[in-house]
């Protein structure tokens, strides 16, 4: 089940609040826990099991932590061992397949490997089950003893399947008890329909174009169709997961819980590493928190603190795909990194800001297309299109078609990856007080109508970060 299905917006999520809000505060986890289960059962009953034998594989894990507490030796046992079956369970099903093929290619052999689907959101929760192990093992959490609690927490639907990636410590107390105002609800609601709207009337939209320039042979394509294809993509995998996270925040106001933002207008950054203080955030801080500082972070020189980095990157390309394009994909933003801490982000700043922006967007963008193509050849001869490389026109009459038709939807989605017109719109609500709250109304009922009316027509739309 997706959030932008008619099946969740009008069947699921109404019937689940319903039950949530009749039932006694001491039954509302308990809900939540069994409401996640079959929510994630609706689309992945195989791997239904999985994830409850993850949950209570450290569920024990965590009271078998706080029990032998004072005996280092078998606590470091309990640790080592749970951090070795959560890697070992993510490794199996994510990455058995591209070992296999990987070894034979070098060794030119032809061991056979099981096809196995990957199972949704399993990178998501197996991280937030290791962090609460990491973070009980080292103190820094009181561990959960009730199960029904740590369940809720693991298997919440609003942000199961594609994030944010919510640390125990972050919801702990959220867990214990809360309550929810009607304003913090109505807020959530209007998250949650602004994050629908991005994925349904912008990102599957914008994708559209991009789905085309890739079909297309690449030695018909012109170079401003290339560039027009993954500038869409750049576009549509913003709106698709921001969508996302932004609708799964507003689901977690709604049954009271406060979900750190993920994405901060990441596209308006003047250098890479302020685009990756703003894009996924709650993964890069997974990573900082949980492999980057462990490994001894910055402080032990700049030939530890580069290989630091470059770990953590081909870890974090390796995190989105079992496939050489997602490792090359993680060490490209690790080498600009790199080079950024070295001495380009100094220069950046005496630049003027529409350098150090036009050269952000101009490595991300190059970025997507690794990420996008899994066969490297076919990405880097799209990098050589882009760049006019070969006897690629710069434009045709295809390039112009598809200029003309997206142009308007181009310009509002390069608004709408900039704060102004959120901005502009909690400016005039302000302002209009009453009037403000009603125009208000307005606005947020003609996007859901909107992106109903759109789903009713439209049959395929998953979330692009499923697969990850």
């Amino acid at each position: 089940m997706v959030f932008s299905s008619l099946i969740f917006l009008f069947l699921f999520l109404p019937l689940v609040l319903v039950i949530y809000y009749l039932s006694p505060r001491m039954l509302r986890n308990g809900i939540l826990f069994a409401a996640s289960l079959v929510f994630y059962a609706w689309g992945e009953p195989v791997y239904l099991f999985l994830m409850i034998f993850s949950t209570a594989l450290d569920y024990t894990n965590g009271l078998l932590l706080d029990k032998h507490r004072g005996r280092k030796g078998i606590a470091r046992a309990v640790f080592i061992g749970s951090i070795i079956a959560n890697l070992g369970v993510l490794g199996f099903f994510k990455y058995y397949g591209f070992l296999v093929a990987t070894i034979n290619d070098l060794f030119s052999l032809h061991i056979h490997a099981a096809d196995l689907p990957l199972p949704v959101g399993i990178s998501f929760y197996t991280f937030q089950t290791m962090s609460y192990v990491i973070d009980v093992y080292l103190g820094k959490v009181a561990v959960q003893k009730n199960f029904i609690s740590f369940g809720a927490y693991v298997t919440m639907f609003p942000q199961l399947v594609a994030g944010p990636i919510v640390k125990y410590g972050d919801i702990a107390k959220q867990l214990a008890g809360r309550k929810v105002t009607i304003d913090q609800f109505g807020e959530g609601a209007e998250l949650f329909i602004k994050g629908l709207a991005k994925k349904v009337l912008l990102a599957n939209n914008i994708g559209l174009l991009w789905t085309n320039v890739k079909a297309a042979p690449l030695d018909e394509l012109a170079v401003l169709s290339a560039w027009l294809g993954i500038v869409a993509f750049a576009f549509q995998i913003y709106f698709d997961f921001s969508g996302y996270s932004d609708m799964a925040r507003g689901l977690g106001k709604m049954f009271g819980f406060d979900f750190l933002k993920n994405f901060n207008y990441p596209y308006v950054s003047k250098s890479i590493t302020e685009f990756w203080r703003r894009w996924h955030i709650s993964l890069g801080s997974w990573f900082r928190e949980y492999v980057y500082i462990p490994l001894g972070g910055n402080r032990e020189g700049t030939a530890k603190q580069l290989r630091n980095l470059f770990v953590v990157w081909m870890l974090t390309g390796l995190w989105h795909g079992a496939n050489w394009n997602f490792i090359l994909w993680g060490l490209y933003f690790g080498l600009f990194l790199a080079l950024e801490k070295w001495f380009l982000l100094e220069w950046l700043k005496r630049r003027a800001h529409i350098v150090a922006h036009l050269y952000t967007l101009l490595i991300v963008i190059v970025g997507w297309v690794f990420f996008e193509f899994e066969n490297l050849s076919s990405a880097w001869a799209f990098i050589g299109t882009m760049f006019g490389l070969g006897a690629h026109p710069l434009v045709d009459n295809q390039a112009l078609y598809d200029l003309s038709t997206h142009f308007a939807l181009l310009i509002a989605l390069a608004m709408c990856s900039t704060p102004l017109p959120e901005k502009a719109f909690s400016l005039l609500r302000e302002r209009w007080n009453i009037t403000g709250a009603f125009i208000g109304t307005a606005v947020y009922s003609s996007l859901l109508f909107l992106s109903t009316a759109y789903l009713v027509n439209e049959t395929y739309n998953p979330f692009l970060y499923f697969r990850f």
